[in-house]
């Protein structure tokens, strides 16, 4: 144990943002689990404990082996990624478990397990990208060498996750958009890259409505969605008007833990509503500190872009923290009924399996920078330096 502890490097800072959310998350979930273990595991409610917790611990593993590995690593395992990322979309698209009128999900054989590859495909887009960020720096400015290189693969991507899952398209879009801006590709590229995406868009509707499909049902649930969040259906919007007396009974101060009642009406209330929960029993106090504790990890991860030697940790480090706290804050605007429903999670709050542990992956890629930025300071610190400064 002391042998490990030793061993973990990177800012402190974030080890202890994802300390403070794990216990958020082992708190909440464990609370709003309640219905869930009455309905399928005869009211043993520490069923969904002792999962999570293994989900959370194994998460905690993976984030330290993925800190301990040179970032130069994440450039080559990139390009693998990605090419391996594209037809295990295709074939979960085409092929995969479906649920909810959507193929998202993927069993591995034998295990039967299940899990997103769109979870895969955005941690691995965003090395990528970030390596040809990096890679081109001398011909960014250059249409083809610089943005249609880098543009090609976000568009494949975005388009074989948009007909199952619309909003973790759009989520990768937008930070595949955000992270071209911040290496520095022209303005009106990326302004090409929007009209491309809002035409591929309409053509997919287009197809949608005149070809009865699980595509047009899909079509239909984004639809609904849209629709209800501008109508006043109180009805139509009952997981929204749920979480909506979840807050407002919350108060300042909350309930305190486990006396949600919220969570007995709430469909999925350990995952996408899980912030509502938070809030109902740790009142207004607990939400704010939930969202500073997000607003921290990237504004540490920040503080580390600016230490990066090189371009490419800079844009790995800026585009994976981009996208957790991206998430974060639609996962939580979805739940104040800022934003229509989505079905995005809490990252490493909600409960789920390979989604933390892709989450605790990333984290750890920002980490493992942000050890290499300590033990390059470190090894500046010679003998004669320390002489000169004793001295």
């Amino acid at each position: 144990m002391r042998a490990i502890l030793n061993n973990i490097k990177g800012d402190k800072v974030i080890w202890a943002v994802v300390l403070l959310l794990s216990i958020f998350s082992i708190l909440a979930v464990y609370s709003s689990t309640g219905t869930l273990a009455y309905r399928k595991h005869a009211g043993n409610t520490e069923y969904y404990l002792l999962r999570h917790l293994s989900i959370l611990l194994f998460g905690f593993v993976l984030m330290y082996l993925s800190h301990l590995a040179p970032y130069k690593y994440y450039a080559r395992i990139s390009q693998l990624a990605i090419y391996v990322s594209v037809p295990l979309l295709a074939y979960t698209l085409f092929f995969g478990t479906n649920l909810n009128e959507a193929s998202r999900w993927y069993t591995l054989p034998l295990i039967n397990i299940t899990f997103q590859p769109s979870d895969f495909a955005k941690l691995a887009l965003i090395m990528y990208v970030a390596r040809l960020l990096a890679k081109k720096q001398d011909d960014i400015k250059d249409f083809k060498k610089g943005f249609v290189a880098i543009m090609i693969p976000v568009v494949i991507i975005t388009i074989l996750i948009l007909p199952a899952n619309f909003s973790t398209a759009a989520m990768i879009f937008t930070t595949c958009l955000v992270l071209m801006f911040v290496g520095r590709v022209r303005f009106r590229y990326i302004a090409i890259l929007i009209g491309i995406g809002i035409v591929s868009l309409a053509l997919l509707i287009l197809i949608a409505v005149n070809m009865p499909s699980s595509l047009s049902k899909r079509f239909g649930t984004w639809q609904n969605r849209i629709e209800n969040f501008r109508s006043d259906d109180s009805e139509a919007n009952f997981q929204v008007e749920q979480a909506k007396i979840a807050i407002a009974t919350g108060g300042i101060t909350g309930k305190m833990p486990g006396n949600s009642t919220q969570k007995n009406f709430l469909p999925h209330p350990y995952s996408d509503f899980i912030y509502a929960i938070i809030i109902e029993e740790y009142g207004l106090i607990g939400g704010i500190i939930v969202v500073i504790l997000y607003l921290t990890l990237f504004l540490r991860a920040v503080k580390i872009v600016i230490k990066s030697p090189r371009n490419f940790p800079a844009f790995l480090t800026f585009g994976v923290s981009f996208s957790l706290v991206f998430q974060a804050m639609v996962n939580m605007m979805v739940a104040v009924n800022i934003l229509p429903v989505t079905g995005q999670t809490l990252p490493l709050i909600s409960m789920g399996g390979t989604s933390i542990w892709f989450t605790s992956i990333s984290i750890g890629i920002i980490l493992s920078v942000s050890r290499e930025i300590e033990l390059t300071q470190e090894k500046e610190i010679t003998p004669k330096n320390v002489e000169h400064v004793v001295a």
